[in-house]
């Protein structure tokens, strides 16, 4: 039992829940106008893992035909047969009720929009197969954190918490697309689509700085309209010095540092964001804005 569940906790890369959960947090703390209570921060972590659980197993399991075929994704554990499909299967039930329930417990307006953002999150595992904006999908999948966060604590929405989710959107995508190059060969022969197998890899990264220039000011803007205290701006001044170091690793289409940009850098991301709103309402419980 132990065995299976290390072996369901490296298929879903349990650590990188650390990309969703932050912004989920953001959005909270945002929705709340303070600190969210413990009840409401102790459910939005298990929907947040619930989901985050489901939509990763759940591509597993439906990329399992691709993955097989793959070198680089060949160790995957349904690969190697380390883990079993009705394990998987399993554990993908288990996490979609997580989340199911801890909508539910957190108020009616998260339970009825649940079903919309589940078929989101996993419709994205097909997105691949029919058009080459997956990443975008898949920016939108994690840009639903912020959204449900803030709905977790207002049960309402507003117009800033929206464009800070758009800054996630360009944000997961613009990385998506570096972290697709590695595919370009692989994705052209089974027919699947992406920016990079579409483009190439030097337009693809092109595009990517594009989009993360658009989620640089994305933030910016989100910080204007909510009259956010200067360390909301000095956290979205770190989140953009650590995107150029991102795209300076991987400029040139030097695709073998695509995982040192892809995992050490954007898991700092989504965590400075948060000490940026967590300082600004520090700042301004000691009136210092």
């Amino acid at each position: 039992m132990i065995e299976t569940l290390l072996h369901i906790l490296r298929m879903i890369k349990f650590e990188h829940t650390i990309f969703a959960l932050p912004l989920a947090y953001v959005g909270a703390i945002l929705g709340a106008k303070g600190w969210p209570s413990l009840h409401d921060a102790s459910l939005i972590l298990l929907a947040m893992v619930g989901a985050r659980s489901a939509a990763m197993t759940f591509n597993r399991i439906v990329d399992l035909p691709f993955d097989r075929l793959n070198p680089r994704t060949k160790d995957r554990e349904l690969v190697r047969g380390t883990l079993s499909l009705s394990a998987a299967s399993l554990f993908l039930v288990c996490s979609v009720g997580l989340f199911f329930l801890s909508a539910w417990a957190l108020n009616p307006l998260c339970l009825y929009l649940s079903p919309i953002a589940l078929v989101i999150i996993l419709g994205y595992s097909y997105t691949k197969r029919f058009t080459w904006m997956c990443h975008i999908f898949l920016g939108l999948s994690l840009a639903l954190a912020p959204v449900g966060g803030y709905l977790a604590v207002a049960e309402n929405i507003s117009p800033s918490v929206i464009v800070f989710s758009l800054g996630v959107l360009f944000w997961v995508a613009g990385f998506d697309v570096i972290y697709a190059c590695q595919d370009i060969k692989f994705d052209r022969e089974m027919g699947l689509q992406s920016i990079p197998a579409k483009m190439g890899a030097r337009r693809a990264l092109w595009l990517s700085s594009v989009f993360h220039f658009l989620c640089f000011l994305s933030f910016l803007l989100t910080g204007l309209m909510a009259a956010m205290p200067w360390p909301f701006f000095a956290g979205i001044a770190v989140v953009g010095v650590l995107l150029l170091i991102e795209h300076r690793i991987v400029s040139g289409a030097r695709l073998e540092k695509i995982d040192l940009a892809f995992f050490t850098i954007n898991s700092y991301v989504s965590v400075t964001l948060l000490a940026g709103v967590v300082g600004s309402l520090l700042v301004r419980g000691m009136g210092l804005n």
